[in-house]
């Protein structure tokens, strides 16, 4: 593949998303931007709603903006989610933070797998989800197993297998590696936890928005996930869960799964006021406390943009981009020492790519505070290049690959302390 910078930008002018770039605030140009794997760009629309939110509908309508879109934005935007992930619009809702969501799943499904005690994840999975799974497992007196991967990079499907017997309650792992960008093989995985009788709960988190979703295809159970990723919600935005429709209401002579932190907005018939809990029907069991207008607004901007830009052309354009990036990095890179951390099969691969090096700190820290690249970094070797198709541009890639280069030839990044700074 070419490596010079005419070839990119033949890229961009053939790219038939390039248009949405310009949706984006991109207040300095010359910031390559590779972390939207991490936190996406602020979509201009999203200024402006949020903008709308708090001085026409909170500032004039005051309380009446409940009755006004505010009261059913959860399951308004979580529908419109379902339709990237394969799933119907009444088994999504927006609320809490992923981890909150993820606790509500994995204590649900234990309770519904009575009698069995395990929950089986690995060592790829993101640590917040594992600190999570350790919670629930001690609160219903369950026990967490690890599987483990060979080459830190995947874990194959086998290996996961014999993690999993009759004692699995629950089998949840997050789709896209958070470190190496390796995708799992949904189906076969959930189908592997199905005929043991276990429930699947899948994290989205760094698949949503960049990659088509099949959760209704196959078959998978539960689901959580982010938006402040490629959904580009922005920071702390809140996050989503997928419950299956039949496990909402039960089936099978199964009770409905249920949401072990009761709230208000969980309620049935909240208005009464009734001091006795009564989940609600369907997904909206899941809700518990008030939604936050503020962070929930932008969100659905957002989604309305990557919905017209259509996933799997977005998904195209990732593989597109990703497959240039590792073509520069095997051309300029991999002869300075750097490794590829990550599937050279883009079938097996996120939008996301990393690489490695023995002072990836230190260039993480040169790329940032001298080449204006934002990267990040992973432990204990791993700087992330996260791709968003919605925005990034291949000319993009090609000049923060010549920068990074740059950083190694002229080892720039010699100049910086090896001691981590406390966010990476």
């Amino acid at each position: 593949m070419r490596t010079d910078v005419d070839y990119a930008r033949e890229l961009d002018r053939a790219d038939p998303l390039a248009r949405f770039r310009d949706e984006f605030v991109i207040a300095d140009p010359d910031t390559i931007y590779l972390d939207g794997n991490s936190l996406g760009r602020l979509p201009k629309q999203s200024a402006a709603r949020v903008r709308e939110v708090v001085e026409q509908e909170w500032g004039t309508r005051l309380i009446r903006g409940w009755g006004e879109g505010w009261f059913t934005a959860p399951q308004r935007i979580g529908g419109k989610i379902a339709r990237l992930i394969g799933a119907r619009d009444d088994e999504v809702i927006v609320s809490d933070s992923t981890s909150v969501n993820l606790f509500k799943l994995a204590v649900a499904a234990l309770h519904a797998r009575r009698g069995r005690t395990e929950i089986v994840t690995d060592n790829l999975n993101f640590p917040s989800d594992v600190y999570v799974l350790q919670g629930a497992c001690k609160i219903a007196d369950g026990k967490l197993q690890m599987a483990r991967s060979e080459d830190g990079i995947s874990v194959s499907t086998d290996t996961l297998a014999r993690a999993i017997n009759a004692n699995t309650a629950l089998v949840s792992l997050t789709y896209t590696a958070f470190k190496s960008g390796y995708v799992y093989d949904m189906r076969a995985v959930t189908q592997i936890a199905h005929d043991a009788g276990a429930l699947m709960l899948w994290d989205l988190c760094h698949s949503v928005g960049a990659m088509p979703l099949a959760l209704n295809e196959c078959e998978v159970d539960l689901a959580v996930g982010c938006t402040y990723k490629y959904l580009n919600g922005g920071p702390g935005a809140p996050a989503f869960l997928y419950v299956r429709k039949d496990l909402q209401e039960g089936a099978n002579g199964d009770s409905p799964l249920q949401n072990p932190i009761w709230g208000w907005f969980g309620q049935k018939a909240q208005f009464d006021f009734d001091l006795n809990y009564a989940p609600a029907p369907g997904i909206a069991r899941f809700l518990t406390g008030t939604p936050t207008m503020l962070s929930l607004a932008p969100i659905e901007t957002s989604v309305d943009l990557i919905l017209q830009a259509g996933i799997e052309r977005l998904r195209a354009k990732s593989v597109q981009q990703t497959e240039y990036l590792i073509a520069l990095w095997e051309a300029w890179l991999a002869p300075l020492g750097v490794s590829l951390n990550s599937p050279r099969d883009a079938r097996c691969r996120g939008s996301h790519v990393s690489i490695g090096h023995p002072d990836a700190w230190r260039i993480n820290r040169a790329l940032i505070e001298e080449m204006q690249v934002i990267p990040d970094f992973r432990a204990p070797d791993n700087i992330r290049l996260g791709i968003a198709p919605l925005y990034t541009t291949f000319a993009e890639i090609h000049e923060g690959m010549a920068r990074l280069r740059r950083v190694l030839v002229e080892r720039v990044y010699e100049k910086y302390p090896a001691t981590r700074a406390e966010v990476t």
